[in-house]
């Protein structure tokens, strides 16, 4: 994934601040010397954004080590607050974006490109979608495969149904799909195109303040601009910790069903360190064939186990439950988008909706500049119908197979695997796997497609933050990589060892709240600027 980042083809180069190169007043680069925008890829200048970020990094990992159980009950209490007062913020705005996605696609500026007229494609369509899935798919499918899916069998969303009967396993599905489809993807979507368009087409720095160029102009380069970075920062750094401490519980969970590992906080605090070695070293050294064999092969894996599990799995079972499900999902769409807390429910959504929507918010920064890199040539409507339809497809699919069977397995064969799932939320894949031939080989496949995933998508994370924090500059000093890998691994341990899984659900909610408006700002500031464009485009044909 981040050998596509680094090797910057198509992506327009950056240029640093203080190199001599003076900016417009709508925040794109002069022309160089040689008459062309952005006229050097440098190392970027590591101004306020950088030294800013450092120092509360540093701060919250002083706070987390020193003060553990304060930084607990203020995360808690924060989190109580927040999801209390604003969560529905996260329903109104997510929802908002995809509307405003669809309704893009099907205007007259759904046929712009993203880049010159005459671009077209990088990448071949086939080629684009794996790209796409390889950069979200992760650690997340086998984390939540079958986890999310069972543990809603077990308990049913808001109550909607009895535990543990036909209709609580369509429920289940259904809310699996919420969780993962066209809510999720209306945010990377969002916020690609947006990058795309400033980049590609007006020629701006690979930054989230320069999204906003069409909204605050040159105050974008000032005391604004610098905090919306921060923030952008701090967003994915949380949502790389969430990722990397699922990625090592699940890692643990699995070593310990198959090698009798011990599953505890020192093992989790190993494979962190041990992962983060690996992916700060891949980062550092750009070997982009180690990070494309990781991605295919990740990729092949994940195809490999879908396909078994398809085969050994209930199949006809698993196509009547999807059909239901995709249904029950589209009828109960815009009530599921808008259900609220107003009669209780808090706490489920906690658990489940509220901290999914702020993990992706948090991803949307690091997503967002992948799907720029990739999409180059793209117009409108074919990137957001095919980030939107696709991936979302594919996500359905997988949690009907893995989760639709251990469905099965519980309701029909005598199953334990809700069970399982309720005393450790990472042990539901394996227990899955437990009930199928050739169990130790399927689950050691897991282990290694958690560990693939873990690398290639911690490497591309770590490029994005060092780019974000060196003035957009597409080729970020070694250093400031590897202190960036570092702090991102670092960060993730304080966190696994202040409360586990309950102390990433909490930081990520928490810090993403403010990353929510700026994706609600950005979207806002990219609609003003492309209804400019269509009425110039519309002008000059008349």
């Amino acid at each position: 994934m981040s050998s596509h980042l680094q090797t910057g083809a198509g992506m327009t180069p950056a240029t640093p601040s203080g190199s001599g190169e003076e900016s417009a007043p709508d925040g794109t680069p002069d022309a160089t010397s040689d008459g062309t925008r952005n006229g050097r890829d440098g190392e970027g200048r590591l101004g306020s954004v950088f030294w800013t970020s450092i120092g509360i990094s540093a701060l919250f990992v002083g706070w987390a080590v020193l003060f553990t159980d304060n930084l607990n009950k203020v995360t808690t209490d924060s989190l109580n607050w927040v999801t209390a007062t604003f969560g529905w913020t996260y329903l109104v705005v997510t929802l908002a974006i995809l509307v405003f996605l669809v309704f893009l696609a099907f205007s007259p500026a759904g046929g712009i490109r993203l880049g010159e007229d005459s671009d077209r494609p990088e990448f071949s369509t086939p080629t684009w979608f794996a790209m796409i899935l390889s950069a979200v798919m992760g650690i997340g499918l086998v984390s939540y495969g079958v986890a999310e899916p069972i543990s809603h069998l077990a308990t049913p969303p808001h109550g909607l149904a009895e535990p543990n009967t036909p209709a609580a396993a369509v429920r289940a599905l259904q809310y699996s799909y919420f969780d993962w489809g066209l809510h999720a993807w209306a945010i990377f979507a969002v916020f690609g195109l947006a990058i795309a368009y400033s980049t590609h087409r007006k020629g701006r720095r690979t930054l989230v303040s320069q999204l906003f160029v069409p909204l605050l102009g040159d105050r974008v380069n000032g005391p604004i601009g610098k905090a919306i970075d921060v923030l952008a920062v701090f967003a994915t750094l949380f949502g790389t910790t969430t990722s990397l401490g699922l990625g090592a519980l699940q890692v643990n969970n699995g070593l310990g069903r198959l090698f009798g590992m011990p599953v505890n906080s020192v093992t989790q605090v190993l494979i962190i360190a041990a992962v983060t070695s690996v992916f700060t070293l891949s980062a550092v050294t750009g070997v982009s064939k180690g990070i494309k064999f990781l991605s295919q092969g990740s990729t092949v894996l994940a195809v490999l186990l879908f396909v078994f599990m398809l085969v050994v799995g209930p199949a006809v079972f698993i196509a009547n439950l999807y059909i239901e499900s995709v249904g029950t999902w589209a009828t109960d769409f815009f009530r599921m988008s808008l259900q609220g807390t107003a009669f209780g429910g808090l706490e489920w959504m906690q658990w489940w909706t509220y901290f999914m929507m702020a993990w992706w918010v948090s991803w949307g920064a690091f997503v967002g500049v992948f799907l720029a890199r990739i999409s180059r040539g793209r117009t409108i409507r074919g990137f957001v119908m095919g980030v939107l339809v696709v991936p979302s497809v594919v996500f359905f699919t997988w949690f009907t197979v893995f989760g639709g069977t251990a469905i099965h397995v519980d309701m029909f064969e005598g199953g334990d695997i809700a069970k399982q799932t309720a005393a450790d939320i990472n042990s539901a894949f394996f227990a899955t796997l437990d009930h199928f031939p050739l169990a130790g080989v399927t689950s050691f496949i897991a282990i290694l497609l958690v560990v693939m995933f873990f690398v290639s998508g911690a490497d591309a994370n770590t490029y994005v933050l060092s780019m974000m924090t060196s003035d957009g500059a597409l080729t970020p000093r070694r250093w400031v990589l590897v202190l960036w890998g570092f702090l991102t691994g670092v960060t993730a341990v304080v966190l696994m060892l202040a409360g586990g899984l309950n102390a990433l659900q909490n930081t990520v909610i928490v810090t993403s709240l403010p990353f929510l408006v700026i994706i609600a700002g950005l979207a806002v500031s990219f609609w003003k600027e492309l209804s400019k464009d269509t009425r110039e485009m519309t002008d000059v044909a008349h």
